[in-house]
């Protein structure tokens, strides 16, 4: 069994991975710096299911912060470095850039200096579909044109993209980058659709719809990206890797079904286009086929109850969660 690093282990997909590492019997140090980016209960309960199990070693520490990340990190040996720690979220970058900067590209330097000076072999680099623009035809190859994002978000993870390929080539770190495609799940982002419009329809409050609804997203179900997550620490060399749920929908369609699920009626409130939105995704997973034997295996709706059922069993608390902008 091997050890492995990984950052924003409190995070939404971060969390997913260290569990699945665990339960294969490695053993995990967690990095996360627990910041009120969004509601914390959020960052607090997905740590609290990880606490006390065997194998699994915590720290808080903001990735930004190398001394501190070394001090922790001491004479450990790790099989690979799993970076999901990051500022996510586009319309927030919009408005707050430097701390995106910040993180998601000093953050990812100094794990990758890390790398180098203890001898890691493989690095993993969560990034993001966001990178693909308004430009590209769909579905999303990953030798595509990312030089035109439309937010400070997507630009600061494809800084980090470029640096991970300085750090191989430099190097001869083995890296692979993943882009995950708009994830979902229990206990996820608040700030994304699903999370939202499953609080909003189940508490009768206005569901926020920006733009017309015909925005399309490839929705990935938070256990099949961590299985691919898992999946690329046996690749090597230099590698970019779409993980997507191949079946995009739209906003109207994902109201319709939760709709159906939660048995109520949306209030939907009609607003402008979003600042930095994509106006649709869809990733092209070939090559995740190929590398890593791996294509989606939960259906939307069965990914929706699962998550519907998350939010009325953590009711209590989950409704009260910020899912402003």
């Amino acid at each position: 069994m091997g050890a492995y690093l990984v950052t924003g282990a409190a995070g939404f997909i971060g969390n997913r991975v260290t569990a699945a590492l665990l339960k294969q019997g490695h053993k995990v140090v967690g990095i996360d710096d627990l910041n009120d980016a969004y509601d914390p209960r959020l960052k607090r309960w997905r740590l609290n299911n990880l606490l006390g199990e065997e194998g699994f070693e915590f720290h808080q520490i903001d990735i930004i912060d190398r001394a501190s990340l070394e001090g922790a990190i001491g004479g450990s040996e790790f099989s690979a470095i799993i970076n999901m720690a990051a500022r996510a979220g586009v319309r927030q970058s919009v408005k707050n850039p430097d701390i995106y900067f910040r993180c998601n590209v000093l953050g990812a330097m100094n794990l990758l200096e890390i790398a180098t000076k203890t001898n890691i072999d493989k690095f993993i680099q969560a990034s993001t579909s966001s990178l693909y623009g308004a430009q590209n035809p769909r579905p999303f190859k990953e030798d595509a044109d990312i030089s035109r994002p439309l937010s400070p978000y997507a630009a600061s993870k494809g800084a980090a993209e470029m640096l991970c390929y300085s750090y191989h080539a430099l190097h001869s770190l083995d890296i692979t980058i993943l882009r995950y495609f708009t994830v979902y799940g229990p206990a996820g982002r608040p700030e994304m659709s699903i999370f939202r419009f499953i609080q909003w329809i189940t508490e009768g409050r206005p569901l926020v719809l920006y733009g017309d609804g015909e925005q399309e997203r490839d929705f990935t179900f938070v256990e099949d990206i961590a299985r691919g997550t898992l999946a690329a620490l046996e690749t090597s060399g230099f590698q970019v890797i779409n993980l997507g749920g191949d079946q995009p929908l739209n906003m109207r369609e994902i109201i319709s079904k939760l709709e159906n699920i939660i048995g109520k009626r949306a209030n939907i409130e009609q607003h402008g286009e979003a600042p930095g939105d994509v106006r649709a995704t869809w990733a092209d997973i070939t090559r995740a086929q190929e590398l890593l034997g791996w294509k989606p295996e939960v259906a939307i709706d069965d990914g929706l109850r699962e998550t519907v059922a998350w939010y009325q069993v953590e009711r209590e608390w989950a409704s009260m969660v910020d899912t402003s902008d």
